[in-house]
């Protein structure tokens, strides 16, 4: 049981990562992983939520870079995430 959560939270933190590539909020990220991974948003918040602990500086800069990007269309990111989540399920070791 032990890595199948392991592997889990590994894969919710993947896909976090790709969110951000994607510069998704994290509320973005939350609804996304939910509607198109299943992943409930309160777990993606709290792997989200121990990620910024552990890169604090990079979170930092990453929320000011936030303001000052262009928004991607609704249409854009549903599509980026759906090859994203496609991608994953190809290769779960990456």
């Amino acid at each position: 049981m032990a890595d199948s959560s392991e592997s889990y939270i590994h894969m919710v933190q993947h896909l976090i990562e790709k969110c951000l590539i994607f510069n998704m909020t994290k509320e973005e990220c939350m609804e996304a992983l939910s509607k198109h991974a299943d992943i409930k948003p309160v777990i993606t918040s709290t792997v989200w939520n121990e990620l910024e602990k552990e890169n604090k500086e990079f979170f930092e800069a990453y929320a000011q870079s936030q303001s000052k990007q262009d928004r991607m269309s609704e249409e854009e990111t549903s599509r980026m995430i759906q090859k994203m989540i496609s991608d994953s399920s190809k290769d779960p070791d990456e």
